[in-house]
C-alpha cells in the first residue's frame, strides 16, 4: 500500500532510496541540478558500479559539475522533451513526488509524495517502473559536454592554437574528454591507461604512475572529488 510523504519524509525516503539501490537506480526530474548530498550519494553508487540513469528535461549544471558528472562512468543521462514528471526508483521501491533534486526545492518548498514498496504493492510498483521505462525509451541518451566559447580576438591580436597554453605547452583535458577524442567510453580509456602503465588502481581509485606523470598526466582535486588531466596531444593508444 502506498505511503503518503510530506516534505521531510520525502527527503528522507529519497535519500534512503538512493542509498539502498544495489542493482539499478532511475532518477526522473525536469531539472538536472544536484545538491551536494545527492552528488555524494551518486559518487558512492558509481564506486559500487550501480547502473544509474538520470532523465531530465533541462540542465542547469555548472561547468565544474559537468566535468564531475562526466567522470562517473556508471551514470547515464537522458534528455526527455517536455518532461514534468518527478519519480525516483530503485529495485525495491519508488517515490512519486513534487520534489525536484536541487537544493532550493528541498529546503524552501512544501512538497508531497507517495512511497511505493515493491513487496507491499507490486502492481503499483510495476506500473510505475514500466512508465519510467517508457520515458527512458522516448528519451535521447546524451553525454553532457562542456563547450568553450572563444572570445572575439582584437584585430592586432595574434591567434594561438586552442591546444596550446600561454607558455607554449599543450593544454590539458580530463580523462572523459580524452576518451571522447579517441571515440572511446571513459571506462575503456581508463582500462587502456592501466594496461599501458600510465595509471594504476588503488582502493578503487585511479592513481598516476611515474610513466603517467612523465607523459604529462596530473592528478587534480576539485569540489566534487579527484580526477586526472592529460595533455591534449597525449595518445595512450598502444600500437601493436
Amino acid at each position: 500500500m502506498a505511503k503518503f510523504l510530506n516534505t521531510s519524509a520525502t527527503n528522507y525516503y529519497l535519500e534512503e532510496l538512493i542509498k539502498g539501490a544495489s542493482d539499478r537506480l532511475i532518477l526522473i526530474s525536469p531539472f538536472l541540478k544536484l545538491n551536494d548530498r545527492i552528488k555524494e550519494l551518486l559518487e558512492d553508487k558509481n564506486r559500487l558500479k550501480i547502473d544509474v540513469r538520470i532523465v531530465y528535461g533541462k540542465s542547469e549544471l555548472q561547468p565544474m559539475e559537468i566535468s564531475w558528472l562526466n567522470e562517473l562512468s556508471f551514470i547515464r543521462t537522458s534528455f526527455c522533451k517536455n518532461l514534468h514528471a518527478k519519480c525516483y526508483i530503485n529495485e525495491s521501491s519508488c517515490i512519486i513526488t513534487s520534489l525536484n533534486l536541487y537544493e532550493f526545492s528541498q529546503v524552501n518548498n512544501n512538497e508531497m509524495g507517495v512511497h511505493v514498496s515493491r513487496d507491499d504493492d507490486p502492481e503499483m510498483y510495476k506500473d510505475t517502473y514500466e512508465e519510467a521505462q517508457r520515458i527512458i525509451r522516448i528519451s535521447d541518451e546524451v553525454r553532457i559536454s562542456l563547450e568553450k566559447i572563444e572570445k572575439p580576438k582584437k584585430l592586432n591580436e595574434s591567434a594561438k592554437p586552442s591546444s596550446v597554453t600561454k607558455n607554449g605547452e599543450p593544454s590539458k583535458i580530463t580523462s572523459s574528454k580524452l576518451a571522447i577524442k579517441f571515440k572511446l567510453k571513459t571506462p575503456e580509456l581508463i582500462a587502456m591507461l592501466i594496461t599501458g602503465g600510465y595509471v594504476e588502481e588503488l582502493d578503487e581509485k585511479q592513481v598516476l604512475t611515474e610513466k603517467g606523470e612523465a607523459s604529462g598526466g596530473e592528478a587534480k582535486t576539485g569540489r566534487f572529488g579527484a580526477y586526472l588531466i592529460w595533455p591534449e596531444t597525449f595518445n595512450p593508444i598502444q600500437k601493436s
